[in-house]
């Protein structure tokens, strides 16, 4: 699967049945060359406070499926930065 094919699926917390975005980026770890999450801008957040967008990480372990039209993702253990903060 291509990121390309991931960004235009709409990220919904399993939970809530809430919209949180669409994918923007992607955590990699790149010293096991592993997935570590996904990144979203957060729905109705963008160009913030001072033009940062601020964005969620969602962990791979909190998704709990990928379909044809929308990621479901557990709503529990993400962690917002802004655009500035950087990635380890």
């Amino acid at each position: 699967m291509k990121i390309s094919e991931l960004q235009v699926k709409d990220v919904i917390a399993m939970e809530t049945g809430e919209r949180l975005g669409y994918i923007t980026d992607l955590d990699i770890d790149s010293q096991r060359g592993q997935l570590k999450g996904l990144v979203l801008t957060l729905k109705g957040k963008a160009m913030g406070l001072f033009g940062k967008d601020e964005e969620m990480v969602i962990p791979w372990n909190q998704i709990v499926n990928i379909g044809a039209d929308v990621i479901l993702v557990k709503k529990t253990g993400f962690s917002s930065k802004s655009e500035d903060q950087k990635f380890e």
